[in-house]
């Protein structure tokens, strides 16, 4: 955890001295990354597979854009405050839907869940502007600051993704979160343990979606501009595939997973058209070799190259009792 942290921290000294586009791509890829840790608090510590993670990024990247072309002066704090209620409100109305099923027929909800709102972003156009979408959205400032450049807006990004990983973090290790890992690995031992398992999972469904709809009002305010395309079923399916190839209930995989597909969309996409059978190689590769993600790979790794130090250190440190008895 503190060498992943200790690569964030260099990422974001590093970006500002960028161009541009790269700027453009780290901000991108920690937007998504706010999703992703989010998704793997009911992906990776609950167990829950969801498709449907890209309704609350539609919803909070709507509402932001909706807020400030509508209401002039709004403050960039009303945008978030209505990104996370309106988010944390459609997340607790889905999640008494979508917790009563299980396995296959809950990521089957989750999906209808995303193919509907998709269709009112598509065809809602008094509100949502149709296939034109909403452009012209502005970046209200943050008490005074302008975060209107591109290094500015990538600090303000970074900010907040460090705050939401930070209230994850903590979440996780509660009593709670580890509760969440007990339903995951064994629910009916659980439940013959006394803990209400539904309240739980529907709880961890409420947060992670409350949390899913912070990355759109992101992604919203960067581009300035929201529309259909940016909504579709490919946004849930991309966050799956996220948390996956980064390592389910690490909350730092997902981001390296977060920053993987984003490069592979727009970096390799423009020296490669069919960019995506790049992303499903990766993700068949990290299937069959490392099922437990990038990250959890990584500390695997480690882990095994300190046993192998510690057992080249082991016959010195019994050699010693030996050489003070002669």
């Amino acid at each position: 955890m503190k060498w992943a942290l200790v690569a964030l921290a260099a990422v974001a000294v590093v970006t500002p001295f960028l161009d541009d586009y790269l700027q453009t791509v780290i901000t991108r890829s920690f937007i998504f990354a706010i999703m992703a840790v989010s998704l793997d608090i009911l992906m990776g510590y609950t167990g829950l597979r969801s498709m449907g993670h890209g309704v609350y990024f539609a919803f909070g990247a709507y509402s932001a854009a909706i807020l400030a072309t509508k209401v002039p002066g709004v403050s960039i704090f009303t945008l978030f405050g209505a990104a996370l209620g309106l988010s944390l409100l459609l997340a607790a109305f889905l999640g008494f839907l979508a917790i009563q099923a299980v396995g296959v027929y809950f990521l089957m909800i989750t999906l209808s869940f995303s193919m509907v709102v998709w269709g009112l972003a598509y065809r809602w156009h008094t509100l949502t502007g149709g296939d034109n979408g909403i452009p012209g959205v502005p970046r209200p400032p943050l008490m005074g600051i302008s975060i209107d450049g591109e290094v500015a807006f990538f600090f303000f990004t970074f900010g907040v993704f460090m705050a939401v990983l930070g209230i994850l973090y903590v979440l996780v290790r509660s009593p709670f979160g580890k509760s969440l890992v007990g339903i995951r690995e064994h629910e009916a031992r659980m439940k013959m343990l006394g803990y209400n398992t539904w309240l739980h999972k529907y709880l961890a469904f409420v947060i992670s979606g409350t949390f899913a709809g912070i990355s759109g009002t992101l992604w919203t305010l960067q581009n300035r501009f929201i529309g259909p395309s940016d909504v579709e079923l490919v946004t849930s399916v991309e966050g799956l595939l996220m948390v996956a190839l980064g390592g389910p209930a690490t909350l730092v995989g997902p981001v390296f997973g977060a920053f993987v597909i984003t490069f592979l969309r727009y970096w390799v996409s423009i020296y490669i058209e069919r960019w995506y059978i790049i992303l499903g190689t990766t993700y068949i590769v990290t299937v069959l070799y490392a099922r437990e993600g990038i990250l959890g790979r990584i500390e695997a790794l480690l882990a095994q190259w300190k046993g192998q130090g510690e057992d080249a250190a082991a016959p010195q440190l019994q050699k010693q009792p030996g050489e003070a008895s002669t």
